[in-house]
This record gives C-alpha cells, structure tokens and sequence, in this order.
C-alpha cells in the first residue's frame, strides 16, 4: 500500500514538472539559458524546485505599472518627441562636448527609455555613507515644501532612527513627506512602525507588499531604486539604503564603500516623476496629482549633462543594460567598472571580452566578501574569466564594495542602483543617472583609482591556482547564474 502511494506520488511529481517544464518552454519565452537553468532546478529538485520556482521563477506579466498623467502635462512627451528630432538632423544644441560625444547613447535613451536630457545639472559625488546621509539630513533640515523618499531597504536601527526623527520633525512643521520602501528589501518593516510619522500628515507605502504576514511570495520584481526628492529641487540617486552597515557599523562587512550623487537642476524632474510613477504604483488611495509645486522652475545650478534612466520587468527591453554597452562600444581608452555582483549575461560578456581584447583598458572591481555566496561565486568566476582577454580585475579590501559605477575615457559615467547581473537587467526596477561631462568623469575615475590602492589585483596566476573547493563553488554558482 505504502509503495504504491509512493508510486502515484512519483508519478504525479512527474506529471507536474513535465507541464511546468512545458510552460517554461513554450508559453513564457525566456531566453535559453534561463530556461535551461530552470528545467535542472524542476527535474533535479522535483518537489522543493517546485517551490523555488513559485517563488524565485514566475515572470511580471507585461503591463503598464506606473501610468502617470503628470507626464503630459508637464511636457515630457513633447520634450523626447523635440530632442530626438534635434538629434536625428543635427540641430540639437549640446554644452559640451562630451555630450555631443555620446548623441548616440543620448538618443538611445530618449527612444528606448524616454530619459530627457538636461544640461543644467550640479553634481556632488558621495563616497562615505557618513558623508552621504550628513548632507541628506542638512538637506531634509532645510525642507519647505514636500520630501519624497523612496529606498530599497530601510532599517530601523541607528541611521534609520534618525532620519526617521528627521522626517517626523519636517511634518509637525507642515512638510509634506511621503516614503516608499520595498517590502522584501525591508521586510522587518511594517506601517505600524511609522505611525507617528502618519499621525503628523505623512503618508508610507509599501512596494508589492506581501499578502501574508512576514512571507511574500514575490521574491523577484523587486524596487530597488534609491530616489530622494526634496521640494522638487534638491535630488538624492546611488547605491546607498538606509541601515547602519551603510556607515560602515557592521561587524560583518566593516566599511562600506559605495557611491551616490546629490542634484540639482533640470534632472530633479525626470527624477521626480520616476517617484511619481513608483509612489501612484504603490499607493492605494493617495496618487499624486499633477502639481506645479512638484516641478518648479530650474535655476541655472551647473553645466553638467544628463538622463535618469530607469528599467524593470515591466518593459520589453533592458534599458540600463542597453545603455552600459552603449557606454562601453563607445570607449577608445579605459572602461571602469564596479559592482558588488558581476554575473553578466553572454552579451554583456562579450561586449567587455571585446573591448579588451581590442586593446581598451579594461579594469573592473568586485568585493572581497560575499553578502550572498552563491551570487559571489560566480562574481569570481566571470571575473577571473575576464583575465584571459587581457582585463584588469581588482578585488576591493576595505570593507566592502557595493558601488555600481561605469566610467569612460575621462567623458562619460553612470551611477545608480543597477548591478552588472540577470537581477538587476531583467528582475528588478531600478534607475541609473548617465552623466556627459569630464570633470565628474575624471572625478569618479580618480576615486576608482584611489580604490586600487585599496584592493589585491586578481592575476592569472593567481586565478588558477585556486584550490578544487573554490572551483566547484565557481561550477556550482555559474550553473545557476541565469537565475541568480
């Protein structure tokens, strides 16, 4: 009787991972190597990989998330419709010349994403959490009208605290505040936690809350944006959330090094309403209403070039990544890269492969400690993998590396809060500033440099003298990268 309970059990597993093996094949269309990741994870793991795959496996379905009518209004289609043309016959009148450079890349964005470009921008450059959230508090100080917040994950501990005080003050004087936070990135989260924030006019929403009480079974399609907007004016965008391991408290990670950028000028309303669609996304009974208050007139406050570039599951094409080999088949010099996880995909891979194989200096910098093995393992991989095209690989040794930064030739850069991996181009929703100009170019070159001196050089000799653990760890992980 037991056996043949057993029997039917078998079988009926079978069944199952035979129709899920033929909807992954033919009704979800995922690229192959995906797939082919997937169907090991169902036929190995019948009955758990099930289960991850529930979890892990399931695609958003293609529908438009963040509708948002603002955008008319403020003129924004108008605006894409002006610049492409202007681009497309040459009329189009650039402040420098390294924007004029990269009209190619410009135009890309304008089509594939719809990323004005703004050529009025002050930038500052944030290396030290510390430094970071010193200038954010000053900012939120200073606040008139409305503070909009929107992080990742957003701990209650220290830092967070704190700026959650901060934000609890602005509100008693009558500052409209409004925070988005993810509910798998923060997840010992909860509106209970804020209900004094609430009590003073504030408003919290949560991005694809779970339906039950500490599990969401949504682990993909993650927020994973990082935007602060202050009365439409000032503008906060990098790879720093709010926790105390991001001011370098953490036992387990030590110092940590990452990178994010304060604006000011025309970029705050692309910015702005990249918050808009997100916050009108999450929000049940408290859109946000087209407002002039929200997009007030830009002063001159620099000359610095650039578009906010956002991408997500929602769309049909992977717009950052798209932009990150446009930035890196345009290089004539160097090309630097940093980022906590680089498990890129095949043509990502190659684009790198070829750029120092034709001579380009390659130099790319990953972490020396993993947040997530897995995910860190095959990081090496890719990396030491990099070495036989003649690359650069640097493993950064003061704490730990969560930067997502390309610099090019001294003339173009990109900053935000997309990892070169499967998660950041395909899973989750993230935004990235693409920035046309030398000096914060060459600024962002000379800190990685300055972060050389910090790190160990992966040589040849050294990859492949690794010991047979750390190659099947590499085996393992590059296996399961598609999904990673």
């Amino acid at each position: 009787m037991t056996l043949t309970i057993i029997s039917v059990l078998s079988i009926a597993i079978f069944i199952l991972n035979i129709f899920l093996a033929a909807a992954l094949v033919f009704l979800e269309r995922r690229d192959a190597s995906s797939t082919w990741a997937w169907l090991l994870v169902l036929f190995f793991i019948p009955i758990a990989g099930f289960f991850v795959y529930l979890l892990l496996g399931r695609r958003l379905r293609k529908k438009t998330l963040f509708k948002w009518e603002g955008r008319t209004r403020i003129g924004i289609e108008n605006l894409i419709a002006h610049q492409m043309n202007e681009l497309h016959d040459g009329t189009f009148h650039f402040r420098n010349e390294s924007s004029k450079e990269y009209k190619d890349l410009i135009y890309l964005h304008l089509r594939n994403n719809g990323a004005v470009l703004t050529q009025n921008n002050d930038v500052r450059i944030f290396n030290d959490g510390r430094d970071k959230f010193e200038s954010l508090l000053k900012d939120i100080e200073n606040a008139k009208h409305h503070i909009h917040i929107q992080y990742y994950i957003f701990r209650l501990d220290q830092l967070g605290n704190r700026l959650l005080d901060a934000l609890i003050e602005k509100a008693k004087q009558g500052v409209k505040i409004r925070l988005l936070y993810d509910d798998m990135g923060s997840r010992t989260l909860s509106k209970r936690h804020f209900k004094e924030l609430v009590k003073y006019g504030g408003e919290v929403e949560t991005f694809f809350p779970s339906i039950l009480p500490l599990i969401n079974p949504r682990l993909n399609y993650r927020n994973h944006r990082k935007i602060v907007v202050i009365d439409g004016c000032i503008g906060y965008i990098g790879g720093f959330n709010v926790g105390d391991e991001y001011i370098g408290l953490s036992r387990k990670f030590g110092y940590w090094r990452d990178t994010h950028l304060r604006l000011e000028g025309g970029a705050l309303h692309p910015l702005q309403t990249r918050f808009i669609r997100d916050w009108n996304q999450a929000s049940i009974r408290q859109d946000i209403q087209y407002d002039e208050i929200y997009f007030p007139a830009i002063a001159e406050k620099g000359t610095t070039s650039m578009q906010i570039v956002s991408s997500g599951p929602d769309e049909e094409w992977e717009q950052i990544k798209d932009g990150y080999m446009k930035l890196i088949n345009m290089a004539d010099e160097y090309i630097y890269i940093q980022t906590p996880y680089f498990i890129p995909d095949a043509s990502f891979y190659d684009a790198i492969r070829v750029a120092s194989l034709s001579g380009i200096d390659v130099r790319v910098m990953i972490p020396n400690k993993p947040d997530h093995p897995f995910v860190y393992w095959a990081t090496y991989s890719y990396a030491g993998q990099l070495l036989r095209a003649g690359a650069r690989v640097f493993i950064y040794d003061n704490g730990f590396l969560h930067t997502k930064m390309i610099v090019v030739d001294d003339k173009a850069s990109t900053v935000g809060t997309a990892n070169i991996d499967v998660r950041s181009f395909k899973l989750n929703f993230e935004v990235n500033a693409f920035i046309y100009d030398n000096d914060i170019s060459i600024e962002l070159g000379r800190l990685f440099r300055q972060d050389m001196e910090l790190s160990n050089e992966l040589t040849t000799q050294i990859y492949y003298e690794r010991t047979k653990l750390i190659k099947t760890k590499e085996s393992i992980a590059r296996l399961l990268s598609p999904i990673l």
